[in-house]
């Protein structure tokens, strides 16, 4: 407590503090605290008593629901509770404790390679195609019939050997259906739930070996035939006959560009959908730090999506522990927003209560319009607890009353 009370008289004391009406002060609820009705009571009293003001809730997680939904199936956690919404619940008690509640919604991450979805009304299994393919299996799974259990096994299979490198089974936004989907899951949450906003996460692929699925392929030969001269047609043709990867081989930097447009284009069409639904609602994006490893390894063109107004908040996940570096890329990252918000992802899951609002005082220092804790499991569950979580807010913010 000496130490939060230390840090509290620095951050209280910077001529950089952000106004209380302004600063955004948020936390990452993932859907574990959207269980029951009492985890959600919990956690929005601790996040009022700490002074934070911005709740992001995860509401799809892994291609399902933590809300009322027609179109993915409901979580798994959810299952005994029927009747139960977490979403509704969580505004319910939210807006008059004076938060906003914005939907978390992981956008292209749709399914864990370790527990796969007992529902079968779940896209990997309902829509298997949609579903992205690296590289290594490119030329596999081409003879793999999607509508058999194995083309989902293999793919499950592959991403369990290397869970340093992908996280798990990701949907692919070159796949036409599979965007217009993800665009009416959202619209879907935004017409019926009055939230203050939508939060996309997973708005990525896993790296740069991703996607070379059947589709993706397709729609990549379909987007540069036009483009190309007879001669180039018939080489490109020649090679496709024995090699299936021969286009995006041929024309690597297209590749590379036909991606990024192709999630480009998918958080156009989920800007238009939220905006036409709920206009004052805020889009948010997480995204990776450094400009370029986001747009060369994720394809997560953001400096785009920020210079189209496609997004109206940034979001960079800079989780580094050092608060150095921390600053720096919130430093980059406002300049290349410009006038448009940026909230400093902190990864206090990996720092002590000092060091978190060290990050927090970084932020502040370069101006940014708010910051948001990864996340409130990781700093309500043991040694930590509520009361701590209140405690760091309160060092951070002030009483929690201001």
């Amino acid at each position: 407590m000496a130490v939060l009370a230390l840090s509290h008289a620095v951050l209280r004391g910077s001529t950089h503090r952000q106004e209380a009406s302004t600063e955004v002060r948020a936390l990452w609820v993932t859907r574990t605290t959207l269980a029951s009705p009492a985890a959600i009571a919990q956690m929005v009293k601790a996040a009022q008593s700490g002074g934070f003001n911005t709740l992001l809730v995860q509401v799809r997680g892994r291609g399902d629901a933590y809300y009322k939904s027609a179109l993915e199936p409901r979580a798994g956690e959810l299952i005994a509770r029927p009747e139960f919404d977490p979403l509704a619940e969580t505004l319910a008690l939210a807006k008059p404790a004076g938060l906003k509640v914005h939907a978390w919604v992981n956008v292209n991450l749709v399914s864990s390679a370790v527990d796969l979805p007992s529902s079968r009304q779940h896209i990997i299994y309902r829509q298997p195609d949609w579903l992205m393919v690296p590289r290594e299996l490119a030329s596999e799974m081409l003879n793999v019939d999607p509508r058999s259990p194995a083309y989902v096994g293999r793919l499950a299979r592959w991403a369990r050997a290397r869970p340093d490198e992908v996280e798990g089974l990701f949907a692919s936004p070159i796949h036409p259906w599979a965007a217009t989907h993800i665009a009416a899951v959202i619209t879907d949450i935004v017409t019926r739930y009055a939230v203050d906003g939508v939060h996309l996460d997973y708005l990525r692929f896993p790296n740069e070996e991703f996607d070379y699925s059947r589709a993706a392929l397709q729609q990549f030969k379909v987007a540069v035939r036009p483009t190309l001269s007879a001669a180039e047609k018939r080489r490109a043709d020649t090679q496709d006959a024995i090699d299936p990867l021969a286009y995006p081989t041929l024309y690597r930097d297209r590749w590379l560009s036909f991606r990024q447009s192709r999630l480009t284009t998918l958080v156009m069409r989920i800007r238009t959908a939220v905006k036409a639904a709920r206009p004052a609602a805020v889009l948010s994006a997480a995204v990776v730090p450094d400009l370029e490893q986001a747009t060369l390894t994720r394809f997560q063109d953001w400096r785009t999506w920020l210079d189209q107004s496609l997004i109206d908040v940034l979001c960079p996940m800079a989780y580094t522990q050092n608060v150095e570096l921390f600053e720096k890329q919130i430093a980059a990252a406002q300049d290349y927003a410009g006038d448009r918000p940026v909230w400093a992802g902190v990864g206090a899951y990996r720092l002590t209560p000092a060091a978190t609002l060290q990050h927090i005082a970084a932020a502040r220092r370069q101006r940014a319009a708010g910051v948001i804790l990864f996340s409130y499991e990781a700093l309500v569950t043991a040694p930590n607890s509520a009361a701590s979580l209140t405690a760091l807010g309160r060092a951070a913010f002030g009483s929690g009353l201001d």
